[in-house]
């Protein structure tokens, strides 16, 4: 758009007050400011561009008749004191519209997650979003060392970049309790892994977890669920992969649904090791360690910066306190199952 589309009511008194400011000299005055800053708020509400608003502003200002040529310096000043505070109230209205929006966003979010509003309400506002429930979504969630809240600079980024990069798709960027949401249409399967890289690097670091594509208004409640678990057992694990997708730990709540069961395989199998010298974390620590690195003691060494030596040793001290064999393929699906339900349950630091 330029500036010669832009309705003479975005203009009104401009040319008379340069008029008047040329003959006298004057500034402007507090009332005439004001008109600016409000017809600047009134032109970003009908969502004319900046850039052909000052345009505009510049143009009328080429028409107006200096009376003499000193005259030229106090009418550049009040056309830049003039545009100055249009673009002030143009801002200021940006500033309450994005407000609005991210209000309107956290609002939504929190319905949807929390089943505050009734389906067929629900659904009419998620379009606005660019979301239809009656569709497959995933959500990412992002955490970070620190919480990050709507319109930080961390969420800020990371959709500019959503946003150039996807402009046309159904993606919805939110925060929620300190950390980062992405939910996308299932069928989208670029955005969650591109939120994810983004997310990673804006946060210095942070954590990512994906949910699987969930059909349905319930749908996203239940992949925002399952990435919040993810999250959550990476934390009880030690995982330290930057980004975790909950459909490859889905055997960690197979072992876990049966508390008691595993609670007794863990005492059974690994509650000799507390009668160690120094404890049964140390122990916990090298079974975790050999398994994690394919049962290669070398590598399992060099990950708890340990002489091979040493980690020989110690495996050897496992075995004869178990009575179960690390090396041995007939006893290790059991204690690495231990060892998994050990980190779940936080053993030995909780009694079971």
């Amino acid at each position: 758009m330029t500036g010669r589309d832009i309705p003479e009511q975005y203009l009104d008194g401009y040319a008379r007050i340069l008029a008047d400011v040329s003959a006298t000299g004057r500034r402007l005055n507090r009332e005439e400011i004001e008109s600016r800053r409000i017809l600047g708020e009134q032109a970003a509400e009908a969502g004319y561009g900046l850039r052909a608003l000052v345009s505009a502003h510049l143009t009328a200002a080429r028409a107006v008749r200096s009376p003499g040529p000193g005259s030229l310096e106090s009418t550049l000043a009040a056309v830049q004191q003039a545009v100055d505070a249009f673009a002030e109230g143009y801002e200021r209205a940006q500033r309450l519209a994005v407000r609005q929006e991210e209000a309107a966003r956290r609002e939504f979010i929190d319905d949807l997650l929390y089943g505050r509003s009734d389906l067929g309400r629900l659904a009419e506002r998620a379009e606005r979003f660019g979301l239809r429930l009656s569709h497959a979504h995933a959500v990412a969630v992002a955490e970070g060392p620190v919480a990050y809240e709507e319109g930080a600079p961390v969420a800020r980024q990371v959709e500019r970049a959503l946003l150039a990069r996807f402009d046309n798709r159904s993606v919805l960027l939110t925060t929620k309790d300190g950390r980062l949401l992405c939910i996308a249409a299932g069928h989208e399967e670029e955005v969650l892994p591109y939120f994810a890289k983004q997310a990673h690097a804006a946060t210095d670091g942070g954590t990512v977890a994906i949910g699987r594509p969930q059909p349905g208004p319930g749908g996203v409640v239940q992949s925002y669920e399952e990435a919040l678990n993810a999250l959550e057992l990476a934390e009880r694990l030690g995982l330290d992969e930057p980004v975790l997708r909950a459909a490859d730990l889905l055997v960690y709540p197979v072992l876990t649904r049966d508390r008691q069961a595993m609670a007794d395989l863990v005492r059974g199998t690994l509650g000799p090791l507390t009668t160690a010298r120094g404890g049964a974390e140390p122990l916990l620590d090298t079974l975790t360690a050999y398994f994690d690195s394919g049962c290669v003691a070398a590598e399992a060494a060099r990950r708890l910066s340990l002489s091979v030596r040493a980690m020989t040793y110690r495996l050897e001290r496992i075995r004869k306190l178990t009575g179960a064999d690390p090396a041995d393929p007939a006893h290790r699906y059991m204690l690495q199952t231990a060892v998994i339900g050990a980190r779940l349950l936080d053993w030995p630091a909780r009694d079971l």
